[in-house]
């Protein structure tokens, strides 16, 4: 009996050393959790046209595994603790709906699942993983130990902060969700966040201004003129998103 649990024991240690392998593996590429940080903290201290909060991010590789999640305050407890997941799922869907050649951030998506859009109930399509989401120890939240690190989260988020991750050759690498504040400012930190770690080199979006994923501010009433228009969060917001250069450039 001895030998067979130290068998399990062992069959188990070496799943989860292929596992930890198969992560660093999709990550390599992207940046870690200490260059996340950096980048984060330096956006959110901008103008944003948000109130200013605290932030958290999470970065996913191409195939929606958390490679790296980061927060702006000193604690967990510093912005939103529902926001965590939130920036999850903001990378998992920028990355899950953006190809090689034509990205489309959460924000760009807003219009398109309200009823009679074109993608209407895409938010309802791939949950979130819901055991990934809520395990581990909370004192680990936001540090390079956090518990989603490795896992795939899934899950669908319709409004801005999330954008595909494209490296300076233009290749699709993953995806980053920023979440914690107005979702304009959410997009604006997440721009400017990709942006500082140079995965900003989009092919193609929706944005007919440059041809990128920006924010579009097109709706009237309730209708939005392209099909993938956002809200208006605050006039400040809106002036930031519109003076931002073509992704890349």
């Amino acid at each position: 009996m001895k030998k067979i649990i130290k068998s399990i024991i062992l069959i188990g240690a070496l799943t989860l050393t292929l596992t930890s392998t198969a992560v660093t593996a999709g990550c390599k590429n992207l940046p870690d959790h200490a260059s996340l940080t950096s980048a984060l903290s330096a956006a959110q201290k901008e103008a944003n046209g948000g109130f200013g909060l605290n932030m958290w991010a999470t970065i996913v590789d191409r195939d929606g595994i958390v490679c790296a999640v980061a927060m702006t305050a000193s604690n967990r407890g510093g912005q939103w603790p529902g926001s965590r997941v939130i920036s999850a799922q903001k990378a998992n869907t920028a990355n899950a709906f953006s190809l090689p050649r034509l990205a489309l951030s959460t924000a760009n998506l807003f219009s398109a699942v309200q009823p009679g859009g074109s993608l209407f109930g895409l938010q309802e399509s791939n949950p979130v993983n819901v055991e990934a989401a809520y395990r581990g120890p909370s004192q680990n939240y936001g540090t390079a130990n956090d518990p989603l690190v490795g896992q795939k989260i899934g899950g669908i988020n319709v409004f801005g902060g999330g954008l595909a991750l494209y490296d300076a050759e233009g290749k699709l690498q993953g995806g980053i969700g920023v979440s914690g504040d107005s979702s304009c400012a959410d997009h604006n930190i997440a721009w400017k966040t990709r942006q500082t770690l140079n995965f900003d080199h989009v092919f193609a979006g929706v944005n007919a201004k440059n041809g990128d994923d920006n924010i579009v501010y097109d709706i009237t009433g309730t209708s939005s003129a392209s099909g993938w228009g956002h809200p208006v969060c605050s006039q400040k917001a809106k002036e930031v998103a519109e003076s931002f250069p073509k992704a890349g450039s």
